[in-house]
């Protein structure tokens, strides 16, 4: 089975990019989604870190976001319990998935968290800032002041460029991603 791990900025369309591959994708956004709203023992661990705001079941995102703008050190303990459970998730659907060709992982700590291996071919998604920071603030939900704590905690673009074995140029637009992703697997199949 081949593992390709998606790579870039917030916004940049990692996600996008990922389910026009054809295969399989994990999404951990996703998963992280339906254990706030799903799984009571991740609630009960973030109720025992952080009381103050993680105290009602389904934990409510606009709670977790308020957390992690109220203290640094917040994002850290929520990133700490959060993740341990993806990476069983994600277990779990490489195990589902093992007679598969090729895997997606969208994984937005991937690399942080050590998620990946050595193996796993590292896609790069680039888009332009600009693109970025409309489609951010298009998501309704944009808050300035989160993403830039979320982009405290990940590695520099420049590294993450660096460790990617392909580069896709993301002008959201399914015709070039979907040539782009063709010449990509021609490249590893």
């Amino acid at each position: 089975m081949i593992r390709i791990g998606i790579l870039g900025d917030i916004g940049a369309g990692k996600t996008f990019v990922a389910k026009n591959f054809g295969y399989p994708v994990f999404n951990a956004d996703h998963e992280v989604s339906k254990l706030y709203k799903k799984d009571k023992k991740i609630f009960h661990k973030l109720n025992k870190k952080l009381p103050k705001y993680i105290n009602s079941f389904p934990i409510e995102k606009n709670k977790v976001i308020e957390a992690i703008l109220s203290n640094r050190s917040n994002i850290k303990k929520i990133v700490s319990i959060v993740h341990k459970e993806i990476r069983k998730k994600m277990k779990l659907f490489l195990k589902k998935n093992k007679n598969k060709k090729i895997v997606i992982l969208d994984i937005p700590l991937l690399l942080e968290n050590k998620i990946n291996n050595k193996k796993d071919i590292l896609i790069f998604v680039e888009s332009k800032r600009k693109d970025i920071e409309k489609r951010l603030k298009d998501r309704g939900n944009f808050n300035n002041n989160l993403i830039t704590k979320f982009r405290s905690i990940q590695y520099k673009l420049s590294f993450k460029k660096k460790k990617s074995q392909f580069i896709i140029k993301n002008e959201f637009t399914k015709k070039n991603i979907r040539k782009d992703i063709k010449n990509i697997l021609k490249k590893i199949l």
